[in-house]
């Protein structure tokens, strides 16, 4: 009779299974600070664009014609949760792993991740209100 190992039936030869980047983080704190909720709504009408640095020209003429692009935040930690959210508002839950190691590496437990995600989720599907009403 054959043994069939299931956790390792779909491994590739040779390399170890690497962990989701949340597997190993305590829940920890689920809650964030008022700033960080600020920083949160404040990210929803910034663009994946943001995110990246801005280019020599894109400086160049953002100098010459006052056309500059919204700067990161000073504080790594909170630029970090920035990111996060930009990419939750515009892409949901289709995040980019380096994004939430990121997010992870700068002090954020996976509690705070799931916070994030559940309500940025139940904004994006509330229904925009009239101006009647």
């Amino acid at each position: 009779m054959a043994y069939l190992d299931h956790a390792s039936a779909f491994a590739i030869a040779g390399a170890e299974a690497v962990p989701a980047p949340w597997a190993t983080q305590d829940e920890g704190r689920v809650d964030f600070s008022a700033l960080e909720w600020t920083v949160i709504a404040m990210s929803r009408k910034d663009s994946i664009a943001s995110l990246s640095a801005p280019g020599v020209l894109s400086r160049a003429f953002g100098g010459l014609f006052g056309l500059g692009r919204k700067s990161m935040l000073a504080d790594p930690k909170l630029e970090a949760l920035r990111r996060i959210a930009v990419h939750a508002w515009r892409r949901g839950y289709t995040l980019p792993v380096s994004e939430i190691k990121r997010f992870l590496a700068a002090g954020f437990s996976a509690g705070q991740f799931e916070t994030l995600l559940a309500s940025i989720a139940s904004k994006r599907l509330e229904r925009p209100r009239s101006l009647t009403a």
